[in-house]
């Protein structure tokens, strides 16, 4: 079976473009393709990301998987367990790694909750 050769035909909305515009073109299709992807990944997360960011955070395995587990717990794995634990920090005055390890102990949930479902942002 031979395919038959309609690249003449295909290209004609393309022809009369210059390099530069062609160019332009495939970087204009090139974001429409990519855009639905990037809005996931902005919108969503899962719990092996936010350990990630933890990790990165300064703490252990255990603690991320703690702190994780239990934003999930609460519902609030979505706003982001690093955001959780860098927000609180800030609106108490303490350090990163003191509020980690006080979520990861069970302590401040209260708090977490309240700062992101009491509409603050």
């Amino acid at each position: 079976m031979k395919r038959a050769d309609d690249f003449q035909e295909r290209r004609k909305h393309l022809a009369n473009l210059s390099e530069e515009e062609l160019k332009e073109r495939f970087w204009e299709l090139a974001g429409k393709i990519v855009d639905p992807m990037v809005d996931l990944a902005y919108k969503n997360t899962s719990p092996s990301i936010e350990r990630s960011v933890l990790l990165r955070m300064g703490f252990s395995s255990i603690e991320a998987k703690g702190i994780v587990d239990k934003a999930v717990e609460r519902g609030l794995l979505g706003k982001g367990a690093g955001n959780i634990v860098y927000r609180l920090a800030k609106e108490k005055h303490m350090g990163i790694r003191e509020t980690g390890l006080k979520l990861y102990e069970g302590q401040m949930w209260e708090d977490a909750i309240a700062a992101f479902k009491g509409g603050a942002k």
